[in-house]
């Protein structure tokens, strides 16, 4: 069995059993509520721990809450008058568009309740998109209800009505174009084809504006090499994936789409159908990425030495090919000669992909792919990709000029550059130089509150707009609400001071029929409704970027260093909270980064050894410094980091954008460098750290539950094994009888259910999640999901439903010491999705006094949440600990201070799903209101449910498709054709030696490495 030496752990806590770790893993609870604590004095609200107070509360403290129950709470409700056609109580309504949030994308349906917009999923008619979404564009129906976004337009920092901005504003632009004054309109990428037609109105009424576009995570390099264009990049046609700096999995460029693509090279066959392949992944990067976490191979670098790896491996590969190797310095790493081999072993069907934003470290990466025949393969330059349209240099060269006094007038067009480009100080200074500022974001934050106008967008589930991902590829964005506030779309503003109609709406459909469709109304209602427009061929082209990668080489030679001995930042971006465009949405606040489990602020992440050197230990806050900017922030180690860096993520440190962002984290972006002319993420001169004497509790969710050492947890092997045997790797418990051993699974005291419509069930392939937690957010979403808050999370009380397990692992034993320091170096990673396992012998149940968890007829274990009483017994019991219970009223209270304390946020609360209140258990319920709904649908059409109908919340948000949900008893689903073929493969249950028999089985983790370890 490959894995039987493995110990699995989940952070550098656990494998040096620090004495707080130890602690807490006895602590079943987390940290007890005291009985002065402000947030709840009584038992009866849930937070007192002795038993005569139980037993007292029974006396009184139940009685009082039947009694408070005989009345009904009042609600205001205001009842149609002339009820909308298409609106029907109880029924939702669905409608195809498009998110957008820079060079982010997705085609997209929302659904609406009573005119709610309160759900997002995926619109598999997308051939760009397919379905996918990432994390962010689930919260993102949550920013539709923010609080704290501007109610209308503002002049001087007064609340103004548009009549008067519009007058104001067009009378001083065209005193600014009167005497030939500079003109800039700012934006960070736009991939509405109508939005620049309105732009370019805009210019023709005003003729000396120029329209700069910059990203907060610029691809500009990758553009360059490419001749100003982003190719299209199809990782399913990959045999060998290098990535050197490119967290594709997690953050780089299109990462939902790169990771459906991944996972279909990912997919291994059962013992029964044959299907051996997949493709291997190596990861050389300095931080440990979401997509380093999931590769067969991985070296780390520091950042100085980037543009070296990219020198070596192409003179790797040339060695390999016979070209000529390029001149200049290289570096040694581990895995390199390997990558190359591979990458010519599969010439045709490899490709490499690098994250840097240096134009001259992609020119050699462009070099590298032509020489192993990734163009016309893997990469497509026939199609552009639109997703990064930012130039660097345009935008350092306007911000210079406005410090110089040349620009007289400036529309930041839902743009935050005084926060998020490195040069933002040195903007903050130079706006008041400008004549004529005006900003269309939808809050007065860091840009815009320095601007004299404000003339707030919409959000854009209230607008009208079109998106082209890809040439030749469109979508729509339709409204799904009425603007909540005076708000207007950016493009009605534009075209309102360009002196032409403001109806946007119109113009879009105008523009459509003339110039997309080209063929009337009929077409126009269908692209609307269907919500994308597409070709029904794509282009191939095989031609190849002209690029001089001797040239290129000898710049990277200058810029970079083999040698480098000082401390480095390295500057990332999180998957979750993102560039910080959404920080103000406390769904991405609470969102556990995949590797580091971390949320609610960034911090100073450097590896072990480094840490050791410098007497660091985690939490302790030291300032960093560099580039004469220097932040204040808590330490965390991470394991996998190249040692001598500093990583810290964008996105945080805002200070204009609302109670859930504000004073949350640092500033990372000053720390952004230039590098041959583009801003790349790294600060490698005059680094230093410094230790405050202070510290700093990091919210982590990772070490709140632990594994104890159990090998079925986790269950893995390598790809060479496993097609020597399917069972290789799988942990099979036996129990010592009288009779000799036998199974585990053999010896219950359960006499069973019998399942005679129904049988619902779940299976996740490790295979193919990579971590990235959108199926959180989804659920979050779906369920009602309560947000904590920081404090509450390191109180280890967090309320998600389903969690990311993240295991690092090694195969050293516990007692050798150098091999446990060397492991978390660079451990392997896999990732576990974990939420209710829904066991037909579930313990929770046994253990209930007032049976408010049970079991359904068709295989669900229930929640009764009326019935609860909170003994906690049930979590108490339970061997995976995903049963989450309410220590606080986390709605309607100031301490929690979130959506579910306002109005407006609560209207994105789901009226199928009970909004729990306090001192009740709650799990996951494998979204039973889904399962009634599609089970009425299908009666009333007088029919059994169809597979793939019913879909719960995280399987139809997996960009992967790593989970499987259906109905076991249907021996037509896709469920029960996976468990009949993976029976006697990868299929296993978690914790299997209790014998629980969950409805939810695991596909075990199989790895593209030779079955020889390598040095």
């Amino acid at each position: 069995m490959e894995n039987s030496n493995k110990r699995y752990w989940k952070g550098i806590e656990e494998l040096t059993n620090e004495p707080s770790f130890v602690k807490n893993i006895h602590n079943e609870f987390g940290n007890m509520p005291s009985e002065n604590d402000s947030k709840g004095e009584a038992l009866v609200d849930g937070s007192g721990t002795h038993r005569r107070d139980f037993l007292k509360m029974l006396g009184f403290g139940v009685a009082a809450v039947s009694l408070a129950a005989c009345e009904a709470p009042v609600k205001k409700t205001i009842p149609y008058l002339n009820k909308p056609v298409d609106v029907e109580p109880t029924i939702a309504n669905w409608y195809a568009s498009t998110y957008t949030d820079g060079g982010e994308y997705a085609s997209i349906l929302v659904k609406t309740r009573e005119g709610r917009p309160i759900k997002i999923e995926g619109n598999k008619l997308s051939a760009v998109s397919k379905g996918v979404l990432s994390g962010r564009a689930h919260a993102s129906v949550l920013s539709l209800y923010d609080n704290e976004k501007l109610k209308g337009p503002q002049i001087g920092a007064k609340a103004a009505d548009w009549a008067q901005l519009d007058k104001e504003f067009t009378a001083k632009l065209a005193a600014v174009a009167a005497k030939g004054g500079q003109i800039r309109i700012v934006s960070n990428t736009i991939l509405s084809p109508s939005t620049k037609k309105v732009i370019t109105e805009f210019t023709a009424k005003y003729p000396t504006t120029q329209h700069v576009v910059y990203d907060a995570n610029p691809a500009y390099g990758l553009t360059q090499a490419h001749g100003g264009i982003l190719p299209s990049i199809d990782f399913s046609k990959a045999k060998t994936i290098v990535s050197v700096g490119a967290d594709f999995l997690g953050t780089w460029v299109a990462p939902t789409e790169f990771a459906a693509q991944w996972a279909e090279t990912r997919r291994v066959g059962s013992a029964k159908d044959g299907k051996k392949e997949m493709s291997r992944h190596y990861q050389f990067e300095t931080i440990l990425s979401n997509t380093g976490a999931n590769a067969d191979y991985r070296a780390a670098y520091k950042p100085s030495q980037e543009g070296l790896v990219v020198i070596s491996l192409y003179n790797a590969v040339a060695k390999l090919t016979g070209a000529a190797a390029l001149a200049g310095a290289s570096i040694k790493l581990d895995h390199l000669d390997k990558a190359a081999k591979d990458l010519v072993a599969s010439k045709g069907a490899s490709i490499v992909v690098a994250g840097s934003n240096d134009p001259e470290v992609q020119k050699v990466v462009v070099a590298i792919n032509a020489l192993v025949g990734a163009y016309g393969s893997t990469i497509n330059t026939g199609v552009a990709v639109h997703y990064r349209q930012g130039n660097d240099m345009a935008m350092a060269n306007f911000i210079k000029e406005a410090g110089a006094g040349k620009i007289a007038a400036v529309i930041f067009y839902n743009a935050n550059p005084v926060y998020n480009h490195p040069m933002g100080a040195a903007l903050a200074a130079a706006l008041p130089k400008v004549e004529v500022s005006l900003a269309t974001n939808d809050r007065a934050d860091e840009t815009a509150s320095l601007c004299q106008f404000i003339a707030p967008d919409s959000h854009y589930l209230e607008s009208w707009n079109d998106a082209e991902p890809k040439t030749g590829f469109y979508s729509l964005t339709q409204p799904t609400i009425s603007t909540i506030f005076k708000t207007r779309q950016a493009q009605s503003s534009l075209l309102t001071w360009a002196g032409l109609n403001g109806d946007y709406a119109t113009y879009l459909e105008r523009n459509w029929e003339t110039n997309i469709l080209k063929s009337g109304a009929v077409q126009w209602k269908n692209a609307l409704h269907d919500g994308v427009f597409q070709p029904n061929a794509v282009t191939v082209s095989t031609a190849v970027p002209s690029v001089d990668a001797t040239a290129a080489a000898a710049a990277i030679s200058k810029a970079y260093s083999a040698n480098s001995t000082g401390l480095e930042i390295s500057v990332y971006e999180k998957v979750g909270l993102g560039t910080g465009s959404q920080a103000n949405n406390p769904w991405l606040q609470e969102f556990p980064e995949p590797v580091s489990k971390a949320c609610w602020d960034n911090y100073a992440s450097i590896s072990q050894p480094t840490a050791t050197k410098l007497n660091l230990k985690q939490g302790d806050v030291v300032k960093v410094a560099g580039k004469g900017y220097e932040v204040t922030l808590p330490v965390l180690v991470q394991p996998g980091q190249a040692q001598d860096t500093v990583a810290i993520a964008i996105g945080y440190g805002r200070t204009k954008a609302g109670k859930s962002a504000d004073g949350v984290g640092v500033n990372a972006y000053p720390f952004i460098s230039e590098i041959n002319g583009a801003c790349v993420g790294t600060c490698t001169a005059g680094v230093s750290i410094s230790t405050t004497g202070e510290s700093k509790d990091i919210a982590q969710t990772q070490t709140h539950h632990t594994v104890m050492a159990r090998q079925a947890v986790v269950q893995e092997t390598v790809l060479g094994e496993f097609v020597k045997n399917p069972q290789s790797g799988r942990f099979n418990p036996t129990v010592a009888t009288a009779e000799g051993k036998k199974n585990a699974t053999d010896l219950t005291l359960w006499n069973g259910h019998q399942y005679n419509n129904h049988a619902w069930g779940m299976v996740i392939d490790l295979n193919t999640c990579t971590g990235c937690s959108a199926c959180v957010i989804s659920c979050s979403a779906e369920n009602n999901v309560p947000v904590v808050g920081r404090q509450e999370v390191i109180n280890r009380r967090e309320m998600h439903w389903m969690r990311i397990d993240r295991y690092y692992s090694s195969d050293a034993e516990v007692e050798d010491l150098k091999g446990l320091e060397v492991a978390s170096d660079n451990p392997e990673v896999v990732f576990q999705p974990m939420l209710c396992q829904h066991c037909n012998n579930a313990p929770c149940e046994t253990v209930c006094p007032v049976l408010a968890t049970t079991h359904s007829t068709e295989g669900l274990n229930q929640m009764t949440y009326n019935r609860c009483i909170g003994t906690r017994y049930c979590a108490n019991n339970c061997p995976y600990k995903v049963r989450r219970f309410n220590w606080f009223r986390y709605y309607q209270t100031d301490e929690y201070d979130f959506h579910f304390n306002n109005d407006l946020g609560r209207m994105v609360i789901n009226p199928d799903v009970t909004v729990r209140s306090r001192g009740v258990m709650e799990k996951c319920s494998m979204c039973v209101q889904r399962i009634q709904e599609g089970k009425l649908t299908a009666k009333k059409e007088k029919r059994r449910p169809v597979d793939g109908e019913i879909q719960v919340a995280c399987a139809q948000s997996c960009p992967t498709n790593a989970i499987t949900f259906g109905d076991m008893n249907d021996p037509a689903s896709e469920i029960s054709k996976l468990l009949a073929v993976e029976k006697e493969g990868r299929a296993y249950g978690v914790i299997e030696e209790i014998n629980v028999k969950p409805n939810i089985s695991y596909l075990m983790k199989v790895r593209n490495k030779d079955v020889k370890k390598e040095a």
